[in-house]
């Protein structure tokens, strides 16, 4: 067994540990002072100097050879604004869940952290962890970057996990990301509708912008059916529609959000266009008001394939046995990790980038909810893999790249 595997196993049940604590204390966004206060202290005590460089982004570096390269891996901390609906005995004690595994995603950073740490002198080079907030609002890894994350030292190579469960791939896999299979942008938008209140049975006395909003709603599917080639992939969801106190009250205003997800640049571009458009046009149609608001959004990831080459097989080597190394675009099963999107983007705009997908138990494994579901679950007893591939990759590749 390689010794970097031998040793995350031996730390499972820290790793475990540290998972049970950060998911019972779930926070949102770019404000985690409970998640930070913890990955603070325990990196303290393994002998790091982690340093905030933005509100809850954190950068901790390993390694003596300040004259090699920089390899820098990620794990995002982030929850949802979901009530969880587990019956696990560590289950989230706030209004906020970790229903997408971010939780599982800094454990093991955690577990990699811990292993660097002891392998200190045998790093050619050094490695830089990044604990990031606000995945889920696509604006932490942007803010990270903007805070120089990928400066001083500056960044050669760039890895991410994410933990996936409820997907049809056992679990111990480890899917690397392919070109065709690489997660697409994201852009989040509202819409603000404006009419005119009035009393519920006089109608005509107002403009109902609940009426108007429907047919936006309505309208924007026609987006995919009949403007989108059936060869790309383009994904528009509502999910929020809020208006109205009362059920005899036309109210004044009315919002809805959603995303836009898309893999070129140029169908992101027009789909945006289309959604303001289309928007504005039907508001004014029913003598209405539509205003479009992107509030935040990333690219798609660029996965760097070279990287992808030599990275998959340092973590055949490192896991051997222990897991099932795969590259998403052979894999039949990988349409099955969905049209979501990472704002780790930003990152791998600016510097070679891998996206590995850890698998923690499928249907077939008793794992039946999926990513942001109130009671998805994840196979905990294989987090040691992602700790020794993020350890061990970032260490070899290192070795190979001096």
């Amino acid at each position: 067994m390689d010794p970097i595997l031998q040793e995350a196993k031996s730390i499972q049940e820290i790793i475990v540990n540290h998972r049970h604590y950060l998911h019972r204390h779930a926070e949102l966004g770019m404000d985690l002072p409970v998640t930070k206060a913890y990955v603070i202290e325990q990196l303290t005590k393994m002998g790091y100097e982690p340093k905030e460089i933005c509100p809850s982004g954190l950068v901790a570096t390993v390694g003596k050879n300040k004259s090699g390269k920089t390899f820098l891996i990620r794990g995002d901390m982030d929850a949802l604004p979901i009530k969880e609906e587990s019956d696990l005995e560590f289950k989230s004690e706030t209004n906020a869940m970790h229903a997408c595994g971010h939780d599982t995603h800094t454990a093991m950073m955690l577990g990699a952290a811990q292993i660097l740490k002891k392998h200190e002198n045998e790093i050619e080079g050094l490695v830089k962890l990044m604990f990031q907030p606000g995945e889920e609002i696509v604006a932490g890894a942007k803010a990270m970057v903007a805070a120089g994350i990928l400066e001083n030292p500056k960044v050669d190579a760039a890895m991410m996990i994410h933990s996936m469960a409820g997907i049809p791939i056992p679990s111990g896999t480890l899917v690397f990301t392919g070109v065709n299979t690489s997660p697409s942008s994201a852009d989040i938008f509202r819409i603000d509708v404006t009419g005119k209140g009035s009393h519920g049975a006089m109608a005509n006395m107002g403009i109902d912008p609940l009426n108007v909003m429907a047919h936006i709603h309505t309208a924007l599917q026609e987006l995919n059916a009949r403007e989108m080639p059936t060869t790309e992939m383009a994904i528009l969801t509502i999910g929020q529609m809020h208006g109205g106190a009362a059920a005899n009250v036309i109210p004044e205003t009315a919002f809805m959000e959603g995303t836009v997800r898309t893999k070129k640049p140029e169908i992101r571009k027009q789909m945006l266009e289309r959604l303001s458009a289309i928007s504005e046009n039907i508001a004014t149609a029913f003598r209405a008001k539509a205003e479009v608001k992107i509030l935040n959004g990333c690219p798609s990831v660029v996965v760097d394939q070279p990287l992808v080459k030599s990275t998959m097989a340092y973590a055949k080597e490192i896991l051997g046995s222990e897991a099932n190394v795969v590259y998403a675009d052979d894999e039949p099963k990988a349409n099955a990790l969905g049209g979501g999107s990472e704002d780790f983007a930003f990152v791998s705009e600016k510097v070679p980038s891998i996206m590995v997908m850890l698998c923690l138990g499928s249907p077939e494994e008793g794992y039946l909810y999926p990513q942001h579901h109130p009671k998805i679950r994840f196979d905990e007893s294989k987090l040691y893999l992602g700790s020794a591939a993020y350890a061990g990759i970032a260490m070899r590749w290192l070795r190979d790249n001096k």
